[in-house]
């Protein structure tokens, strides 16, 4: 019997059927190295596939940073200015409002992916799993994006590059910061909570 309700299945595959050409029109196709990007289309994959795997990869991936995200663009929305700008985007008028909505799905994707792992459990091999997919992820986002994307920032923190070390030593640091920085921590929590 399937656990997942077959209307989620049937919403969520719609939404994404809408967001992926809008957004290879608006953005380009390299946008969706994003890992939030990833996330979605992954989250889509599991809720079919009704997955532990998948899921626990993509919280492993995207759970902090989506947080960060959702505290960015409340208080942006309440007090009329970022805090770090990973949400500032969805307040540039130069973005139509309908392309700004279909980025509302940072704020359900993470709350979608707790459902999965309260369904499902946590899946300990994600963190193997979602490291080796960074490490494909991250290096793609440097050779098949433009520095000005700055995709993963991959090229440096926030919307430049960086300029105090070599582009390949960052990278390098970089590959190895997400797994040791963000997901082993988040890997260790969410083995707490979900098993």
């Amino acid at each position: 019997m399937d656990q997942i309700p077959l209307w989620l299945k049937i919403a969520y595959t719609l939404f994404i059927c809408v967001l992926v050409p809008v957004y290879v029109v608006q953005y380009g196709p390299g946008n969706f190295l994003w890992f939030s990007d990833i996330a979605l289309l992954v989250t889509a994959a599991a809720l079919w596939l009704e997955s532990s795997l998948l899921p626990s990869m993509m919280a492993l991936s995207v759970i902090v940073l989506e947080t960060v995200w959702i505290v960015d663009f409340i208080i942006e929305l309440i007090a009329g200015s970022s805090v770090i700008g990973l949400s500032a985007y969805m307040f540039d008028s130069k973005i139509s409002l309908p392309i700004r909505a279909l980025s509302l799905f940072h704020v359900f994707l993470p709350v979608t992916l707790v459902w999965l792992l309260y369904r499902f459990g946590y899946n300990t091999r994600a963190l193997t799993a979602q490291t080796l997919l960074a490490w494909i992820v991250l290096p793609a986002s440097y050779f098949l994006t433009r520095p000005s994307q700055n995709v993963n920032w991959v090229y440096g923190p926030g919307s430049g590059p960086q300029k105090w070390m070599p582009a390949a030593l960052y990278l390098v640091l970089l590959m190895l910061a997400f797994p040791l920085v963000l997901y082993l921590p988040t890997h260790f929590l969410l083995k707490k909570l979900f098993n």
